[in-house]
């Protein structure tokens, strides 16, 4: 991993086991390194699965798995392979993601609709079949190992390793979710916006955890973004394996089923805060909420617009409140906007309202604010009720050196 990002966590947090999950990591030597590429979770029997996927119109065949899969409901493994996308590389790839599959099923004696498969570097290279199914084999062999070395070994440019973890109280069980992620750059919020896995013990019924999953990640994973670059391999799964002994959950109207919803949705929020802090080259975490608008998807894209603006995104890596550069950003989003109702504040500072600059208004606390890591930007389009929040980071030279290099 290079240098690590200043937005980082001081550690990577404590996380529990999670009964029913065992992982194990191996080096499959995906890329000249020496490090562990190749992730191995299995799963026990009778654990329900759930998943979003990226909305690409170019997937890779590992996220075609899935979304073939996700239906049936059942899952016995997961493999995630790093520094190789195995993306736009046609029917050799394909043959990658089935030989896998086949390899994993054939070990735990179950059907190869039941490992679920995710990759992630460059695109365009086919994975080479005979790395997988070796380090397949020395996965099988290795220890189990804990959470951090499962998030150091999905990372790519990752500069630091991601994990959260919540727990809820469900029909009197304490259940426990653990979720780790990677994502650094192509970041775009397009369904999911990288690789992120929650475990949970808890009994979800199939159904119900992907309304579940659905619903989180429509408030978390889809309002970030580093780049507005959506990546052709984002998935996102949840797996349940049901060993904390609670009343199965089958509808929103069960006993616990709101807390377990809210804990989902928890933690999915900080799995996506963590993916930001690590934006390719980033040195502030911006949180961009915008109310007043026509309605909340409105609001969703007009906070996107100026999240994704690069004028926006350089301004702020200067600590300059170029706060004409969100007047431009709303005014291209190609939502209802009144520029004449537009308010504006950095911080908890107002900088603009009623489409004028606020008169005489006091820049040192808005410089004060901007020195910061963690910036607010606020937008009132005086509208309507719609409302959206989403996070982004700055854009620093930092960002064109790491993409300039990545393939080497």
């Amino acid at each position: 991993m290079t240098e690590r990002s200043p937005l980082a966590p001081s550690a990577f947090p404590d996380l529990p086991p999670i009964p029913g999950v065992t992982v194990r990591v191996a080096c499959a030597r995906y890329k000249n390194w020496d490090r562990c590429d190749l992730t191995y979770v299995e799963l026990a029997e009778g654990t329900a699965v759930a998943g979003v996927t990226t909305q690409s119109k170019c997937p890779s065949p590992e996220v075609e798995w899935c979304r073939d899969a996700i239906p049936l409901g059942s899952a016995r493994a997961l493999v995630v392979n790093a520094g190789n996308a195995n993306a736009f590389t046609g029917h050799r790839g394909r043959a990658a993601v089935e030989a896998i599959a086949a390899r994993v099923a054939n070990h735990l004696a179950c059907n190869p609709s039941d490992i679920f498969i995710s990759s992630t570097g460059v695109i365009g290279v086919p994975l080479p079949i005979d790395k997988a199914e070796a380090g397949l084999e020395s996965a099988f062999a290795a220890p189990a190992c804990g959470w951090e070395d499962a998030a150091l070994t999905i990372g790519t440019t990752d500069t630091y390793p991601k994990g959260a973890h919540v727990s809820a109280m469900v029909s009197g069980r304490r259940v426990e979710l653990v979720g780790i992620v990677k994502g650094s750059g192509m970041i775009a919020p397009d369904m999911a916006t990288m690789l992120g896995y929650v475990f949970t013990n808890a009994a979800v019924e199939p159904a119900l955890l992907q309304q579940m999953l659905s619903a989180a990640n429509r408030q978390t994973f889809s309002c970030i973004t580093v780049d507005s670059d959506t990546s052709t391999s984002d998935t996102v799964l949840a797996f349940a394996t049901g060993k904390a002994g609670n009343v199965p959950l089958a509808s929103m109207d069960d006993a616990g089923a709101d807390a377990f919803q809210a804990a989902l949705t928890d933690l999915c929020r900080q799995l996506a805060h963590l993916v930001v802090r690590d934006g390719e080259g980033a040195s502030k975490f911006i949180e961009i909420t915008v109310e007043g608008a026509e309605s909340d998807a409105s609001a969703h894209r007009i906070a996107l617009s100026i999240a994704n603006s690069p004028l926006v995104k350089t301004a702020i890596a200067g600590e300059d409140a170029n706060w004409g550069r969100v007047v431009m950003a709303v005014g291209k989003a190609g939502e209802p906007a009144d520029r004449d109702r537009l308010s504006i504040r950095f911080g908890a500072t107002q900088v603009a309202t009623g489409g004028l600059a606020v008169e005489g208004y006091d820049e040192a606390p808005v410089a004060a604010h901007l020195k910061g890591q963690d910036i607010r930007i606020g937008v009132d389009l005086g509208l309507g009720n719609g409302r959206a929040t989403v996070w982004t980071c700055d854009l620093t030279h930092g960002y064109i050196s790491i993409n300039a290099d990545y393939r080497s």
